[in-house]
């Protein structure tokens, strides 16, 4: 029988379907107690994640198809997911999709948060041509967690996941 952390490894995010739930980094802990429960942890790209019912009937469906027939699936919230959590292998898969990846997660000191009334600048990388002279056009792309951008050099539109 496959291990249950490789077929749960293997199933693909429902809005980023180029990318399997570990690239992404939902996928926290994969355990098989002494029962032979497996109890699988995974943690939403944000709250109010609309693909999270998806991803826990994925999980579920593929653990049962390889054999598993008592499946655990955990939602875990702490701590929150991050973009820092994709893996280089992740990143890879997004601009091969035409998808920018990420940069850094902001960081925030202690304290009170500082009032900003313009946005700060982003530099995104263009995935077609690698051109860094990008606009946003939209703060929202095909999912609430992407922005749409497009290339001032090639012209073409892409979208770019959003740090968080």
């Amino acid at each position: 029988m496959v291990s249950a952390r490789t077929v749960a490894s293997a199933v693909t995010d429902p809005e980023l379907p180029m990318l399997t739930l570990a690239d992404l980094g939902v996928l926290r802990d994969v355990d098989v107690d002494v029962d032979g429960r497996v109890i699988v942890s995974i943690t939403p790209t944000y709250s109010g994640c609309p693909a999270m019912d998806t991803m826990r009937d994925d999980l579920d469906a593929s653990l049962r198809a390889a054999g598993y027939r008592d499946v655990e699936i955990r939602v875990v919230l702490s701590p929150a997911w991050s973009t820092d959590w994709i893996t280089t292998e992740g990143r890879r898969k997004l601009v091969e999709a035409g998808i920018a990846p990420p940069g850094s997660a902001p960081r925030r000191s202690a304290g009170p948060i500082p009032l900003t009334l313009t946005a700060p600048a982003k530099v995104v990388r263009c995935p077609r041509c690698a051109s860094t002279d990008t606009v946003q056009l939209s703060e929202f792309g095909a999912t609430a967690c992407r922005a749409l951008r497009r290339c001032r050099d090639c012209g073409e539109p892409f979208d770019h996941v959003k740090e968080i």
